[in-house]
């Protein structure tokens, strides 16, 4: 783990659903009366936004809340956490989000669970991402995970096409019953595989965003804050 990592006090049992379940907690214990925060998708999310409806159930916190995917509005919902309509906001004071990379940079690969288009939306009008991840999606270097694009299902195999001219390696994300995965938004995601990492996630992000058809990529650069991460032992650090 990188030198200078300052240390959460925080314990629990040494497995990997501990950590995320720890990182989630301490993300929790973030959140203020009176905020405006955004819920993030995935496992690690997850026990952040139940840990944030027991907070809500068991203390005077009053929030209100925008969730970035429908699995994470349904949990918000059946917790008691007032959800608003997106589009009767400008900002949010604050988003807590996981990533399925994220290097010493900040920069970071998202998408696995399908929410990348709103988790962007999200964090960019954010004054603050918390990331919470466990310590093995701290990297030195991004392309471990593939990268998803999430495409309209207009010409959809073109849009693969095109991408795979420019050199990329991916295909379609299926379903357990081998159909074309669906967003929330009602589109595609083909993931890209890089086979020696990603050597330039900004070019790569540049080449890929200006293919007709493709709506966003898995790429988030410049958006992260403090950055969480839950360790096998219960720890939570956080990253610099």
């Amino acid at each position: 783990m990188r030198e200078g990592l300052k240390q959460f006090q925080m314990k629990t049992p040494q497995d990997k659903d501990h950590a995320k379940e720890a990182v989630g907690k301490a993300a929790a214990a973030l959140i203020q009366n009176g905020m405006l925060v955004g819920l993030g998708t995935g496992s690690t999310a997850h026990y952040f936004i139940q840990h944030l409806i027991e907070r809500t159930r068991n203390s005077d916190l009053k929030i209100n809340a925008v969730a970035t995917s429908e699995r994470s509005t349904h949990q918000a919902r059946e917790g008691g956490i007032p959800l608003v309509d997106i589009n009767t906001i400008t900002h949010l004071d604050i988003t807590v989000d996981g990533a399925d990379e994220i290097d010493h940079q900040k920069r970071m690969i998202k998408g696995g669970g399908g929410a990348l288009l709103r988790e962007k939306i999200i964090a960019s009008i954010s004054h603050e991402m918390v990331v919470i991840i466990d310590e093995e999606k701290l990297v030195d270097r991004l392309g471990h995970f593939p990268l998803p694009i999430e495409i309209v299902p207009f010409a959809h195999q073109l849009t693969l096409s095109r991408i795979k001219n420019l050199g990329y390696q991916g295909n379609f994300r299926k379903t357990s019953s081998n159909e074309l995965y669906l967003t929330d938004n009602g589109n595609y995601i083909i993931d890209i595989h890089f086979p020696n990492c990603c050597q330039s996630p900004e070019k790569d992000q540049d080449t890929l965003s200006s293919i007709p058809g493709v709506v966003e990529t898995g790429f988030f650069f410049h958006l992260a804050g403090r950055v969480l991460i839950g360790k096998a032992d219960g720890t939570v650090l956080l990253l610099p």
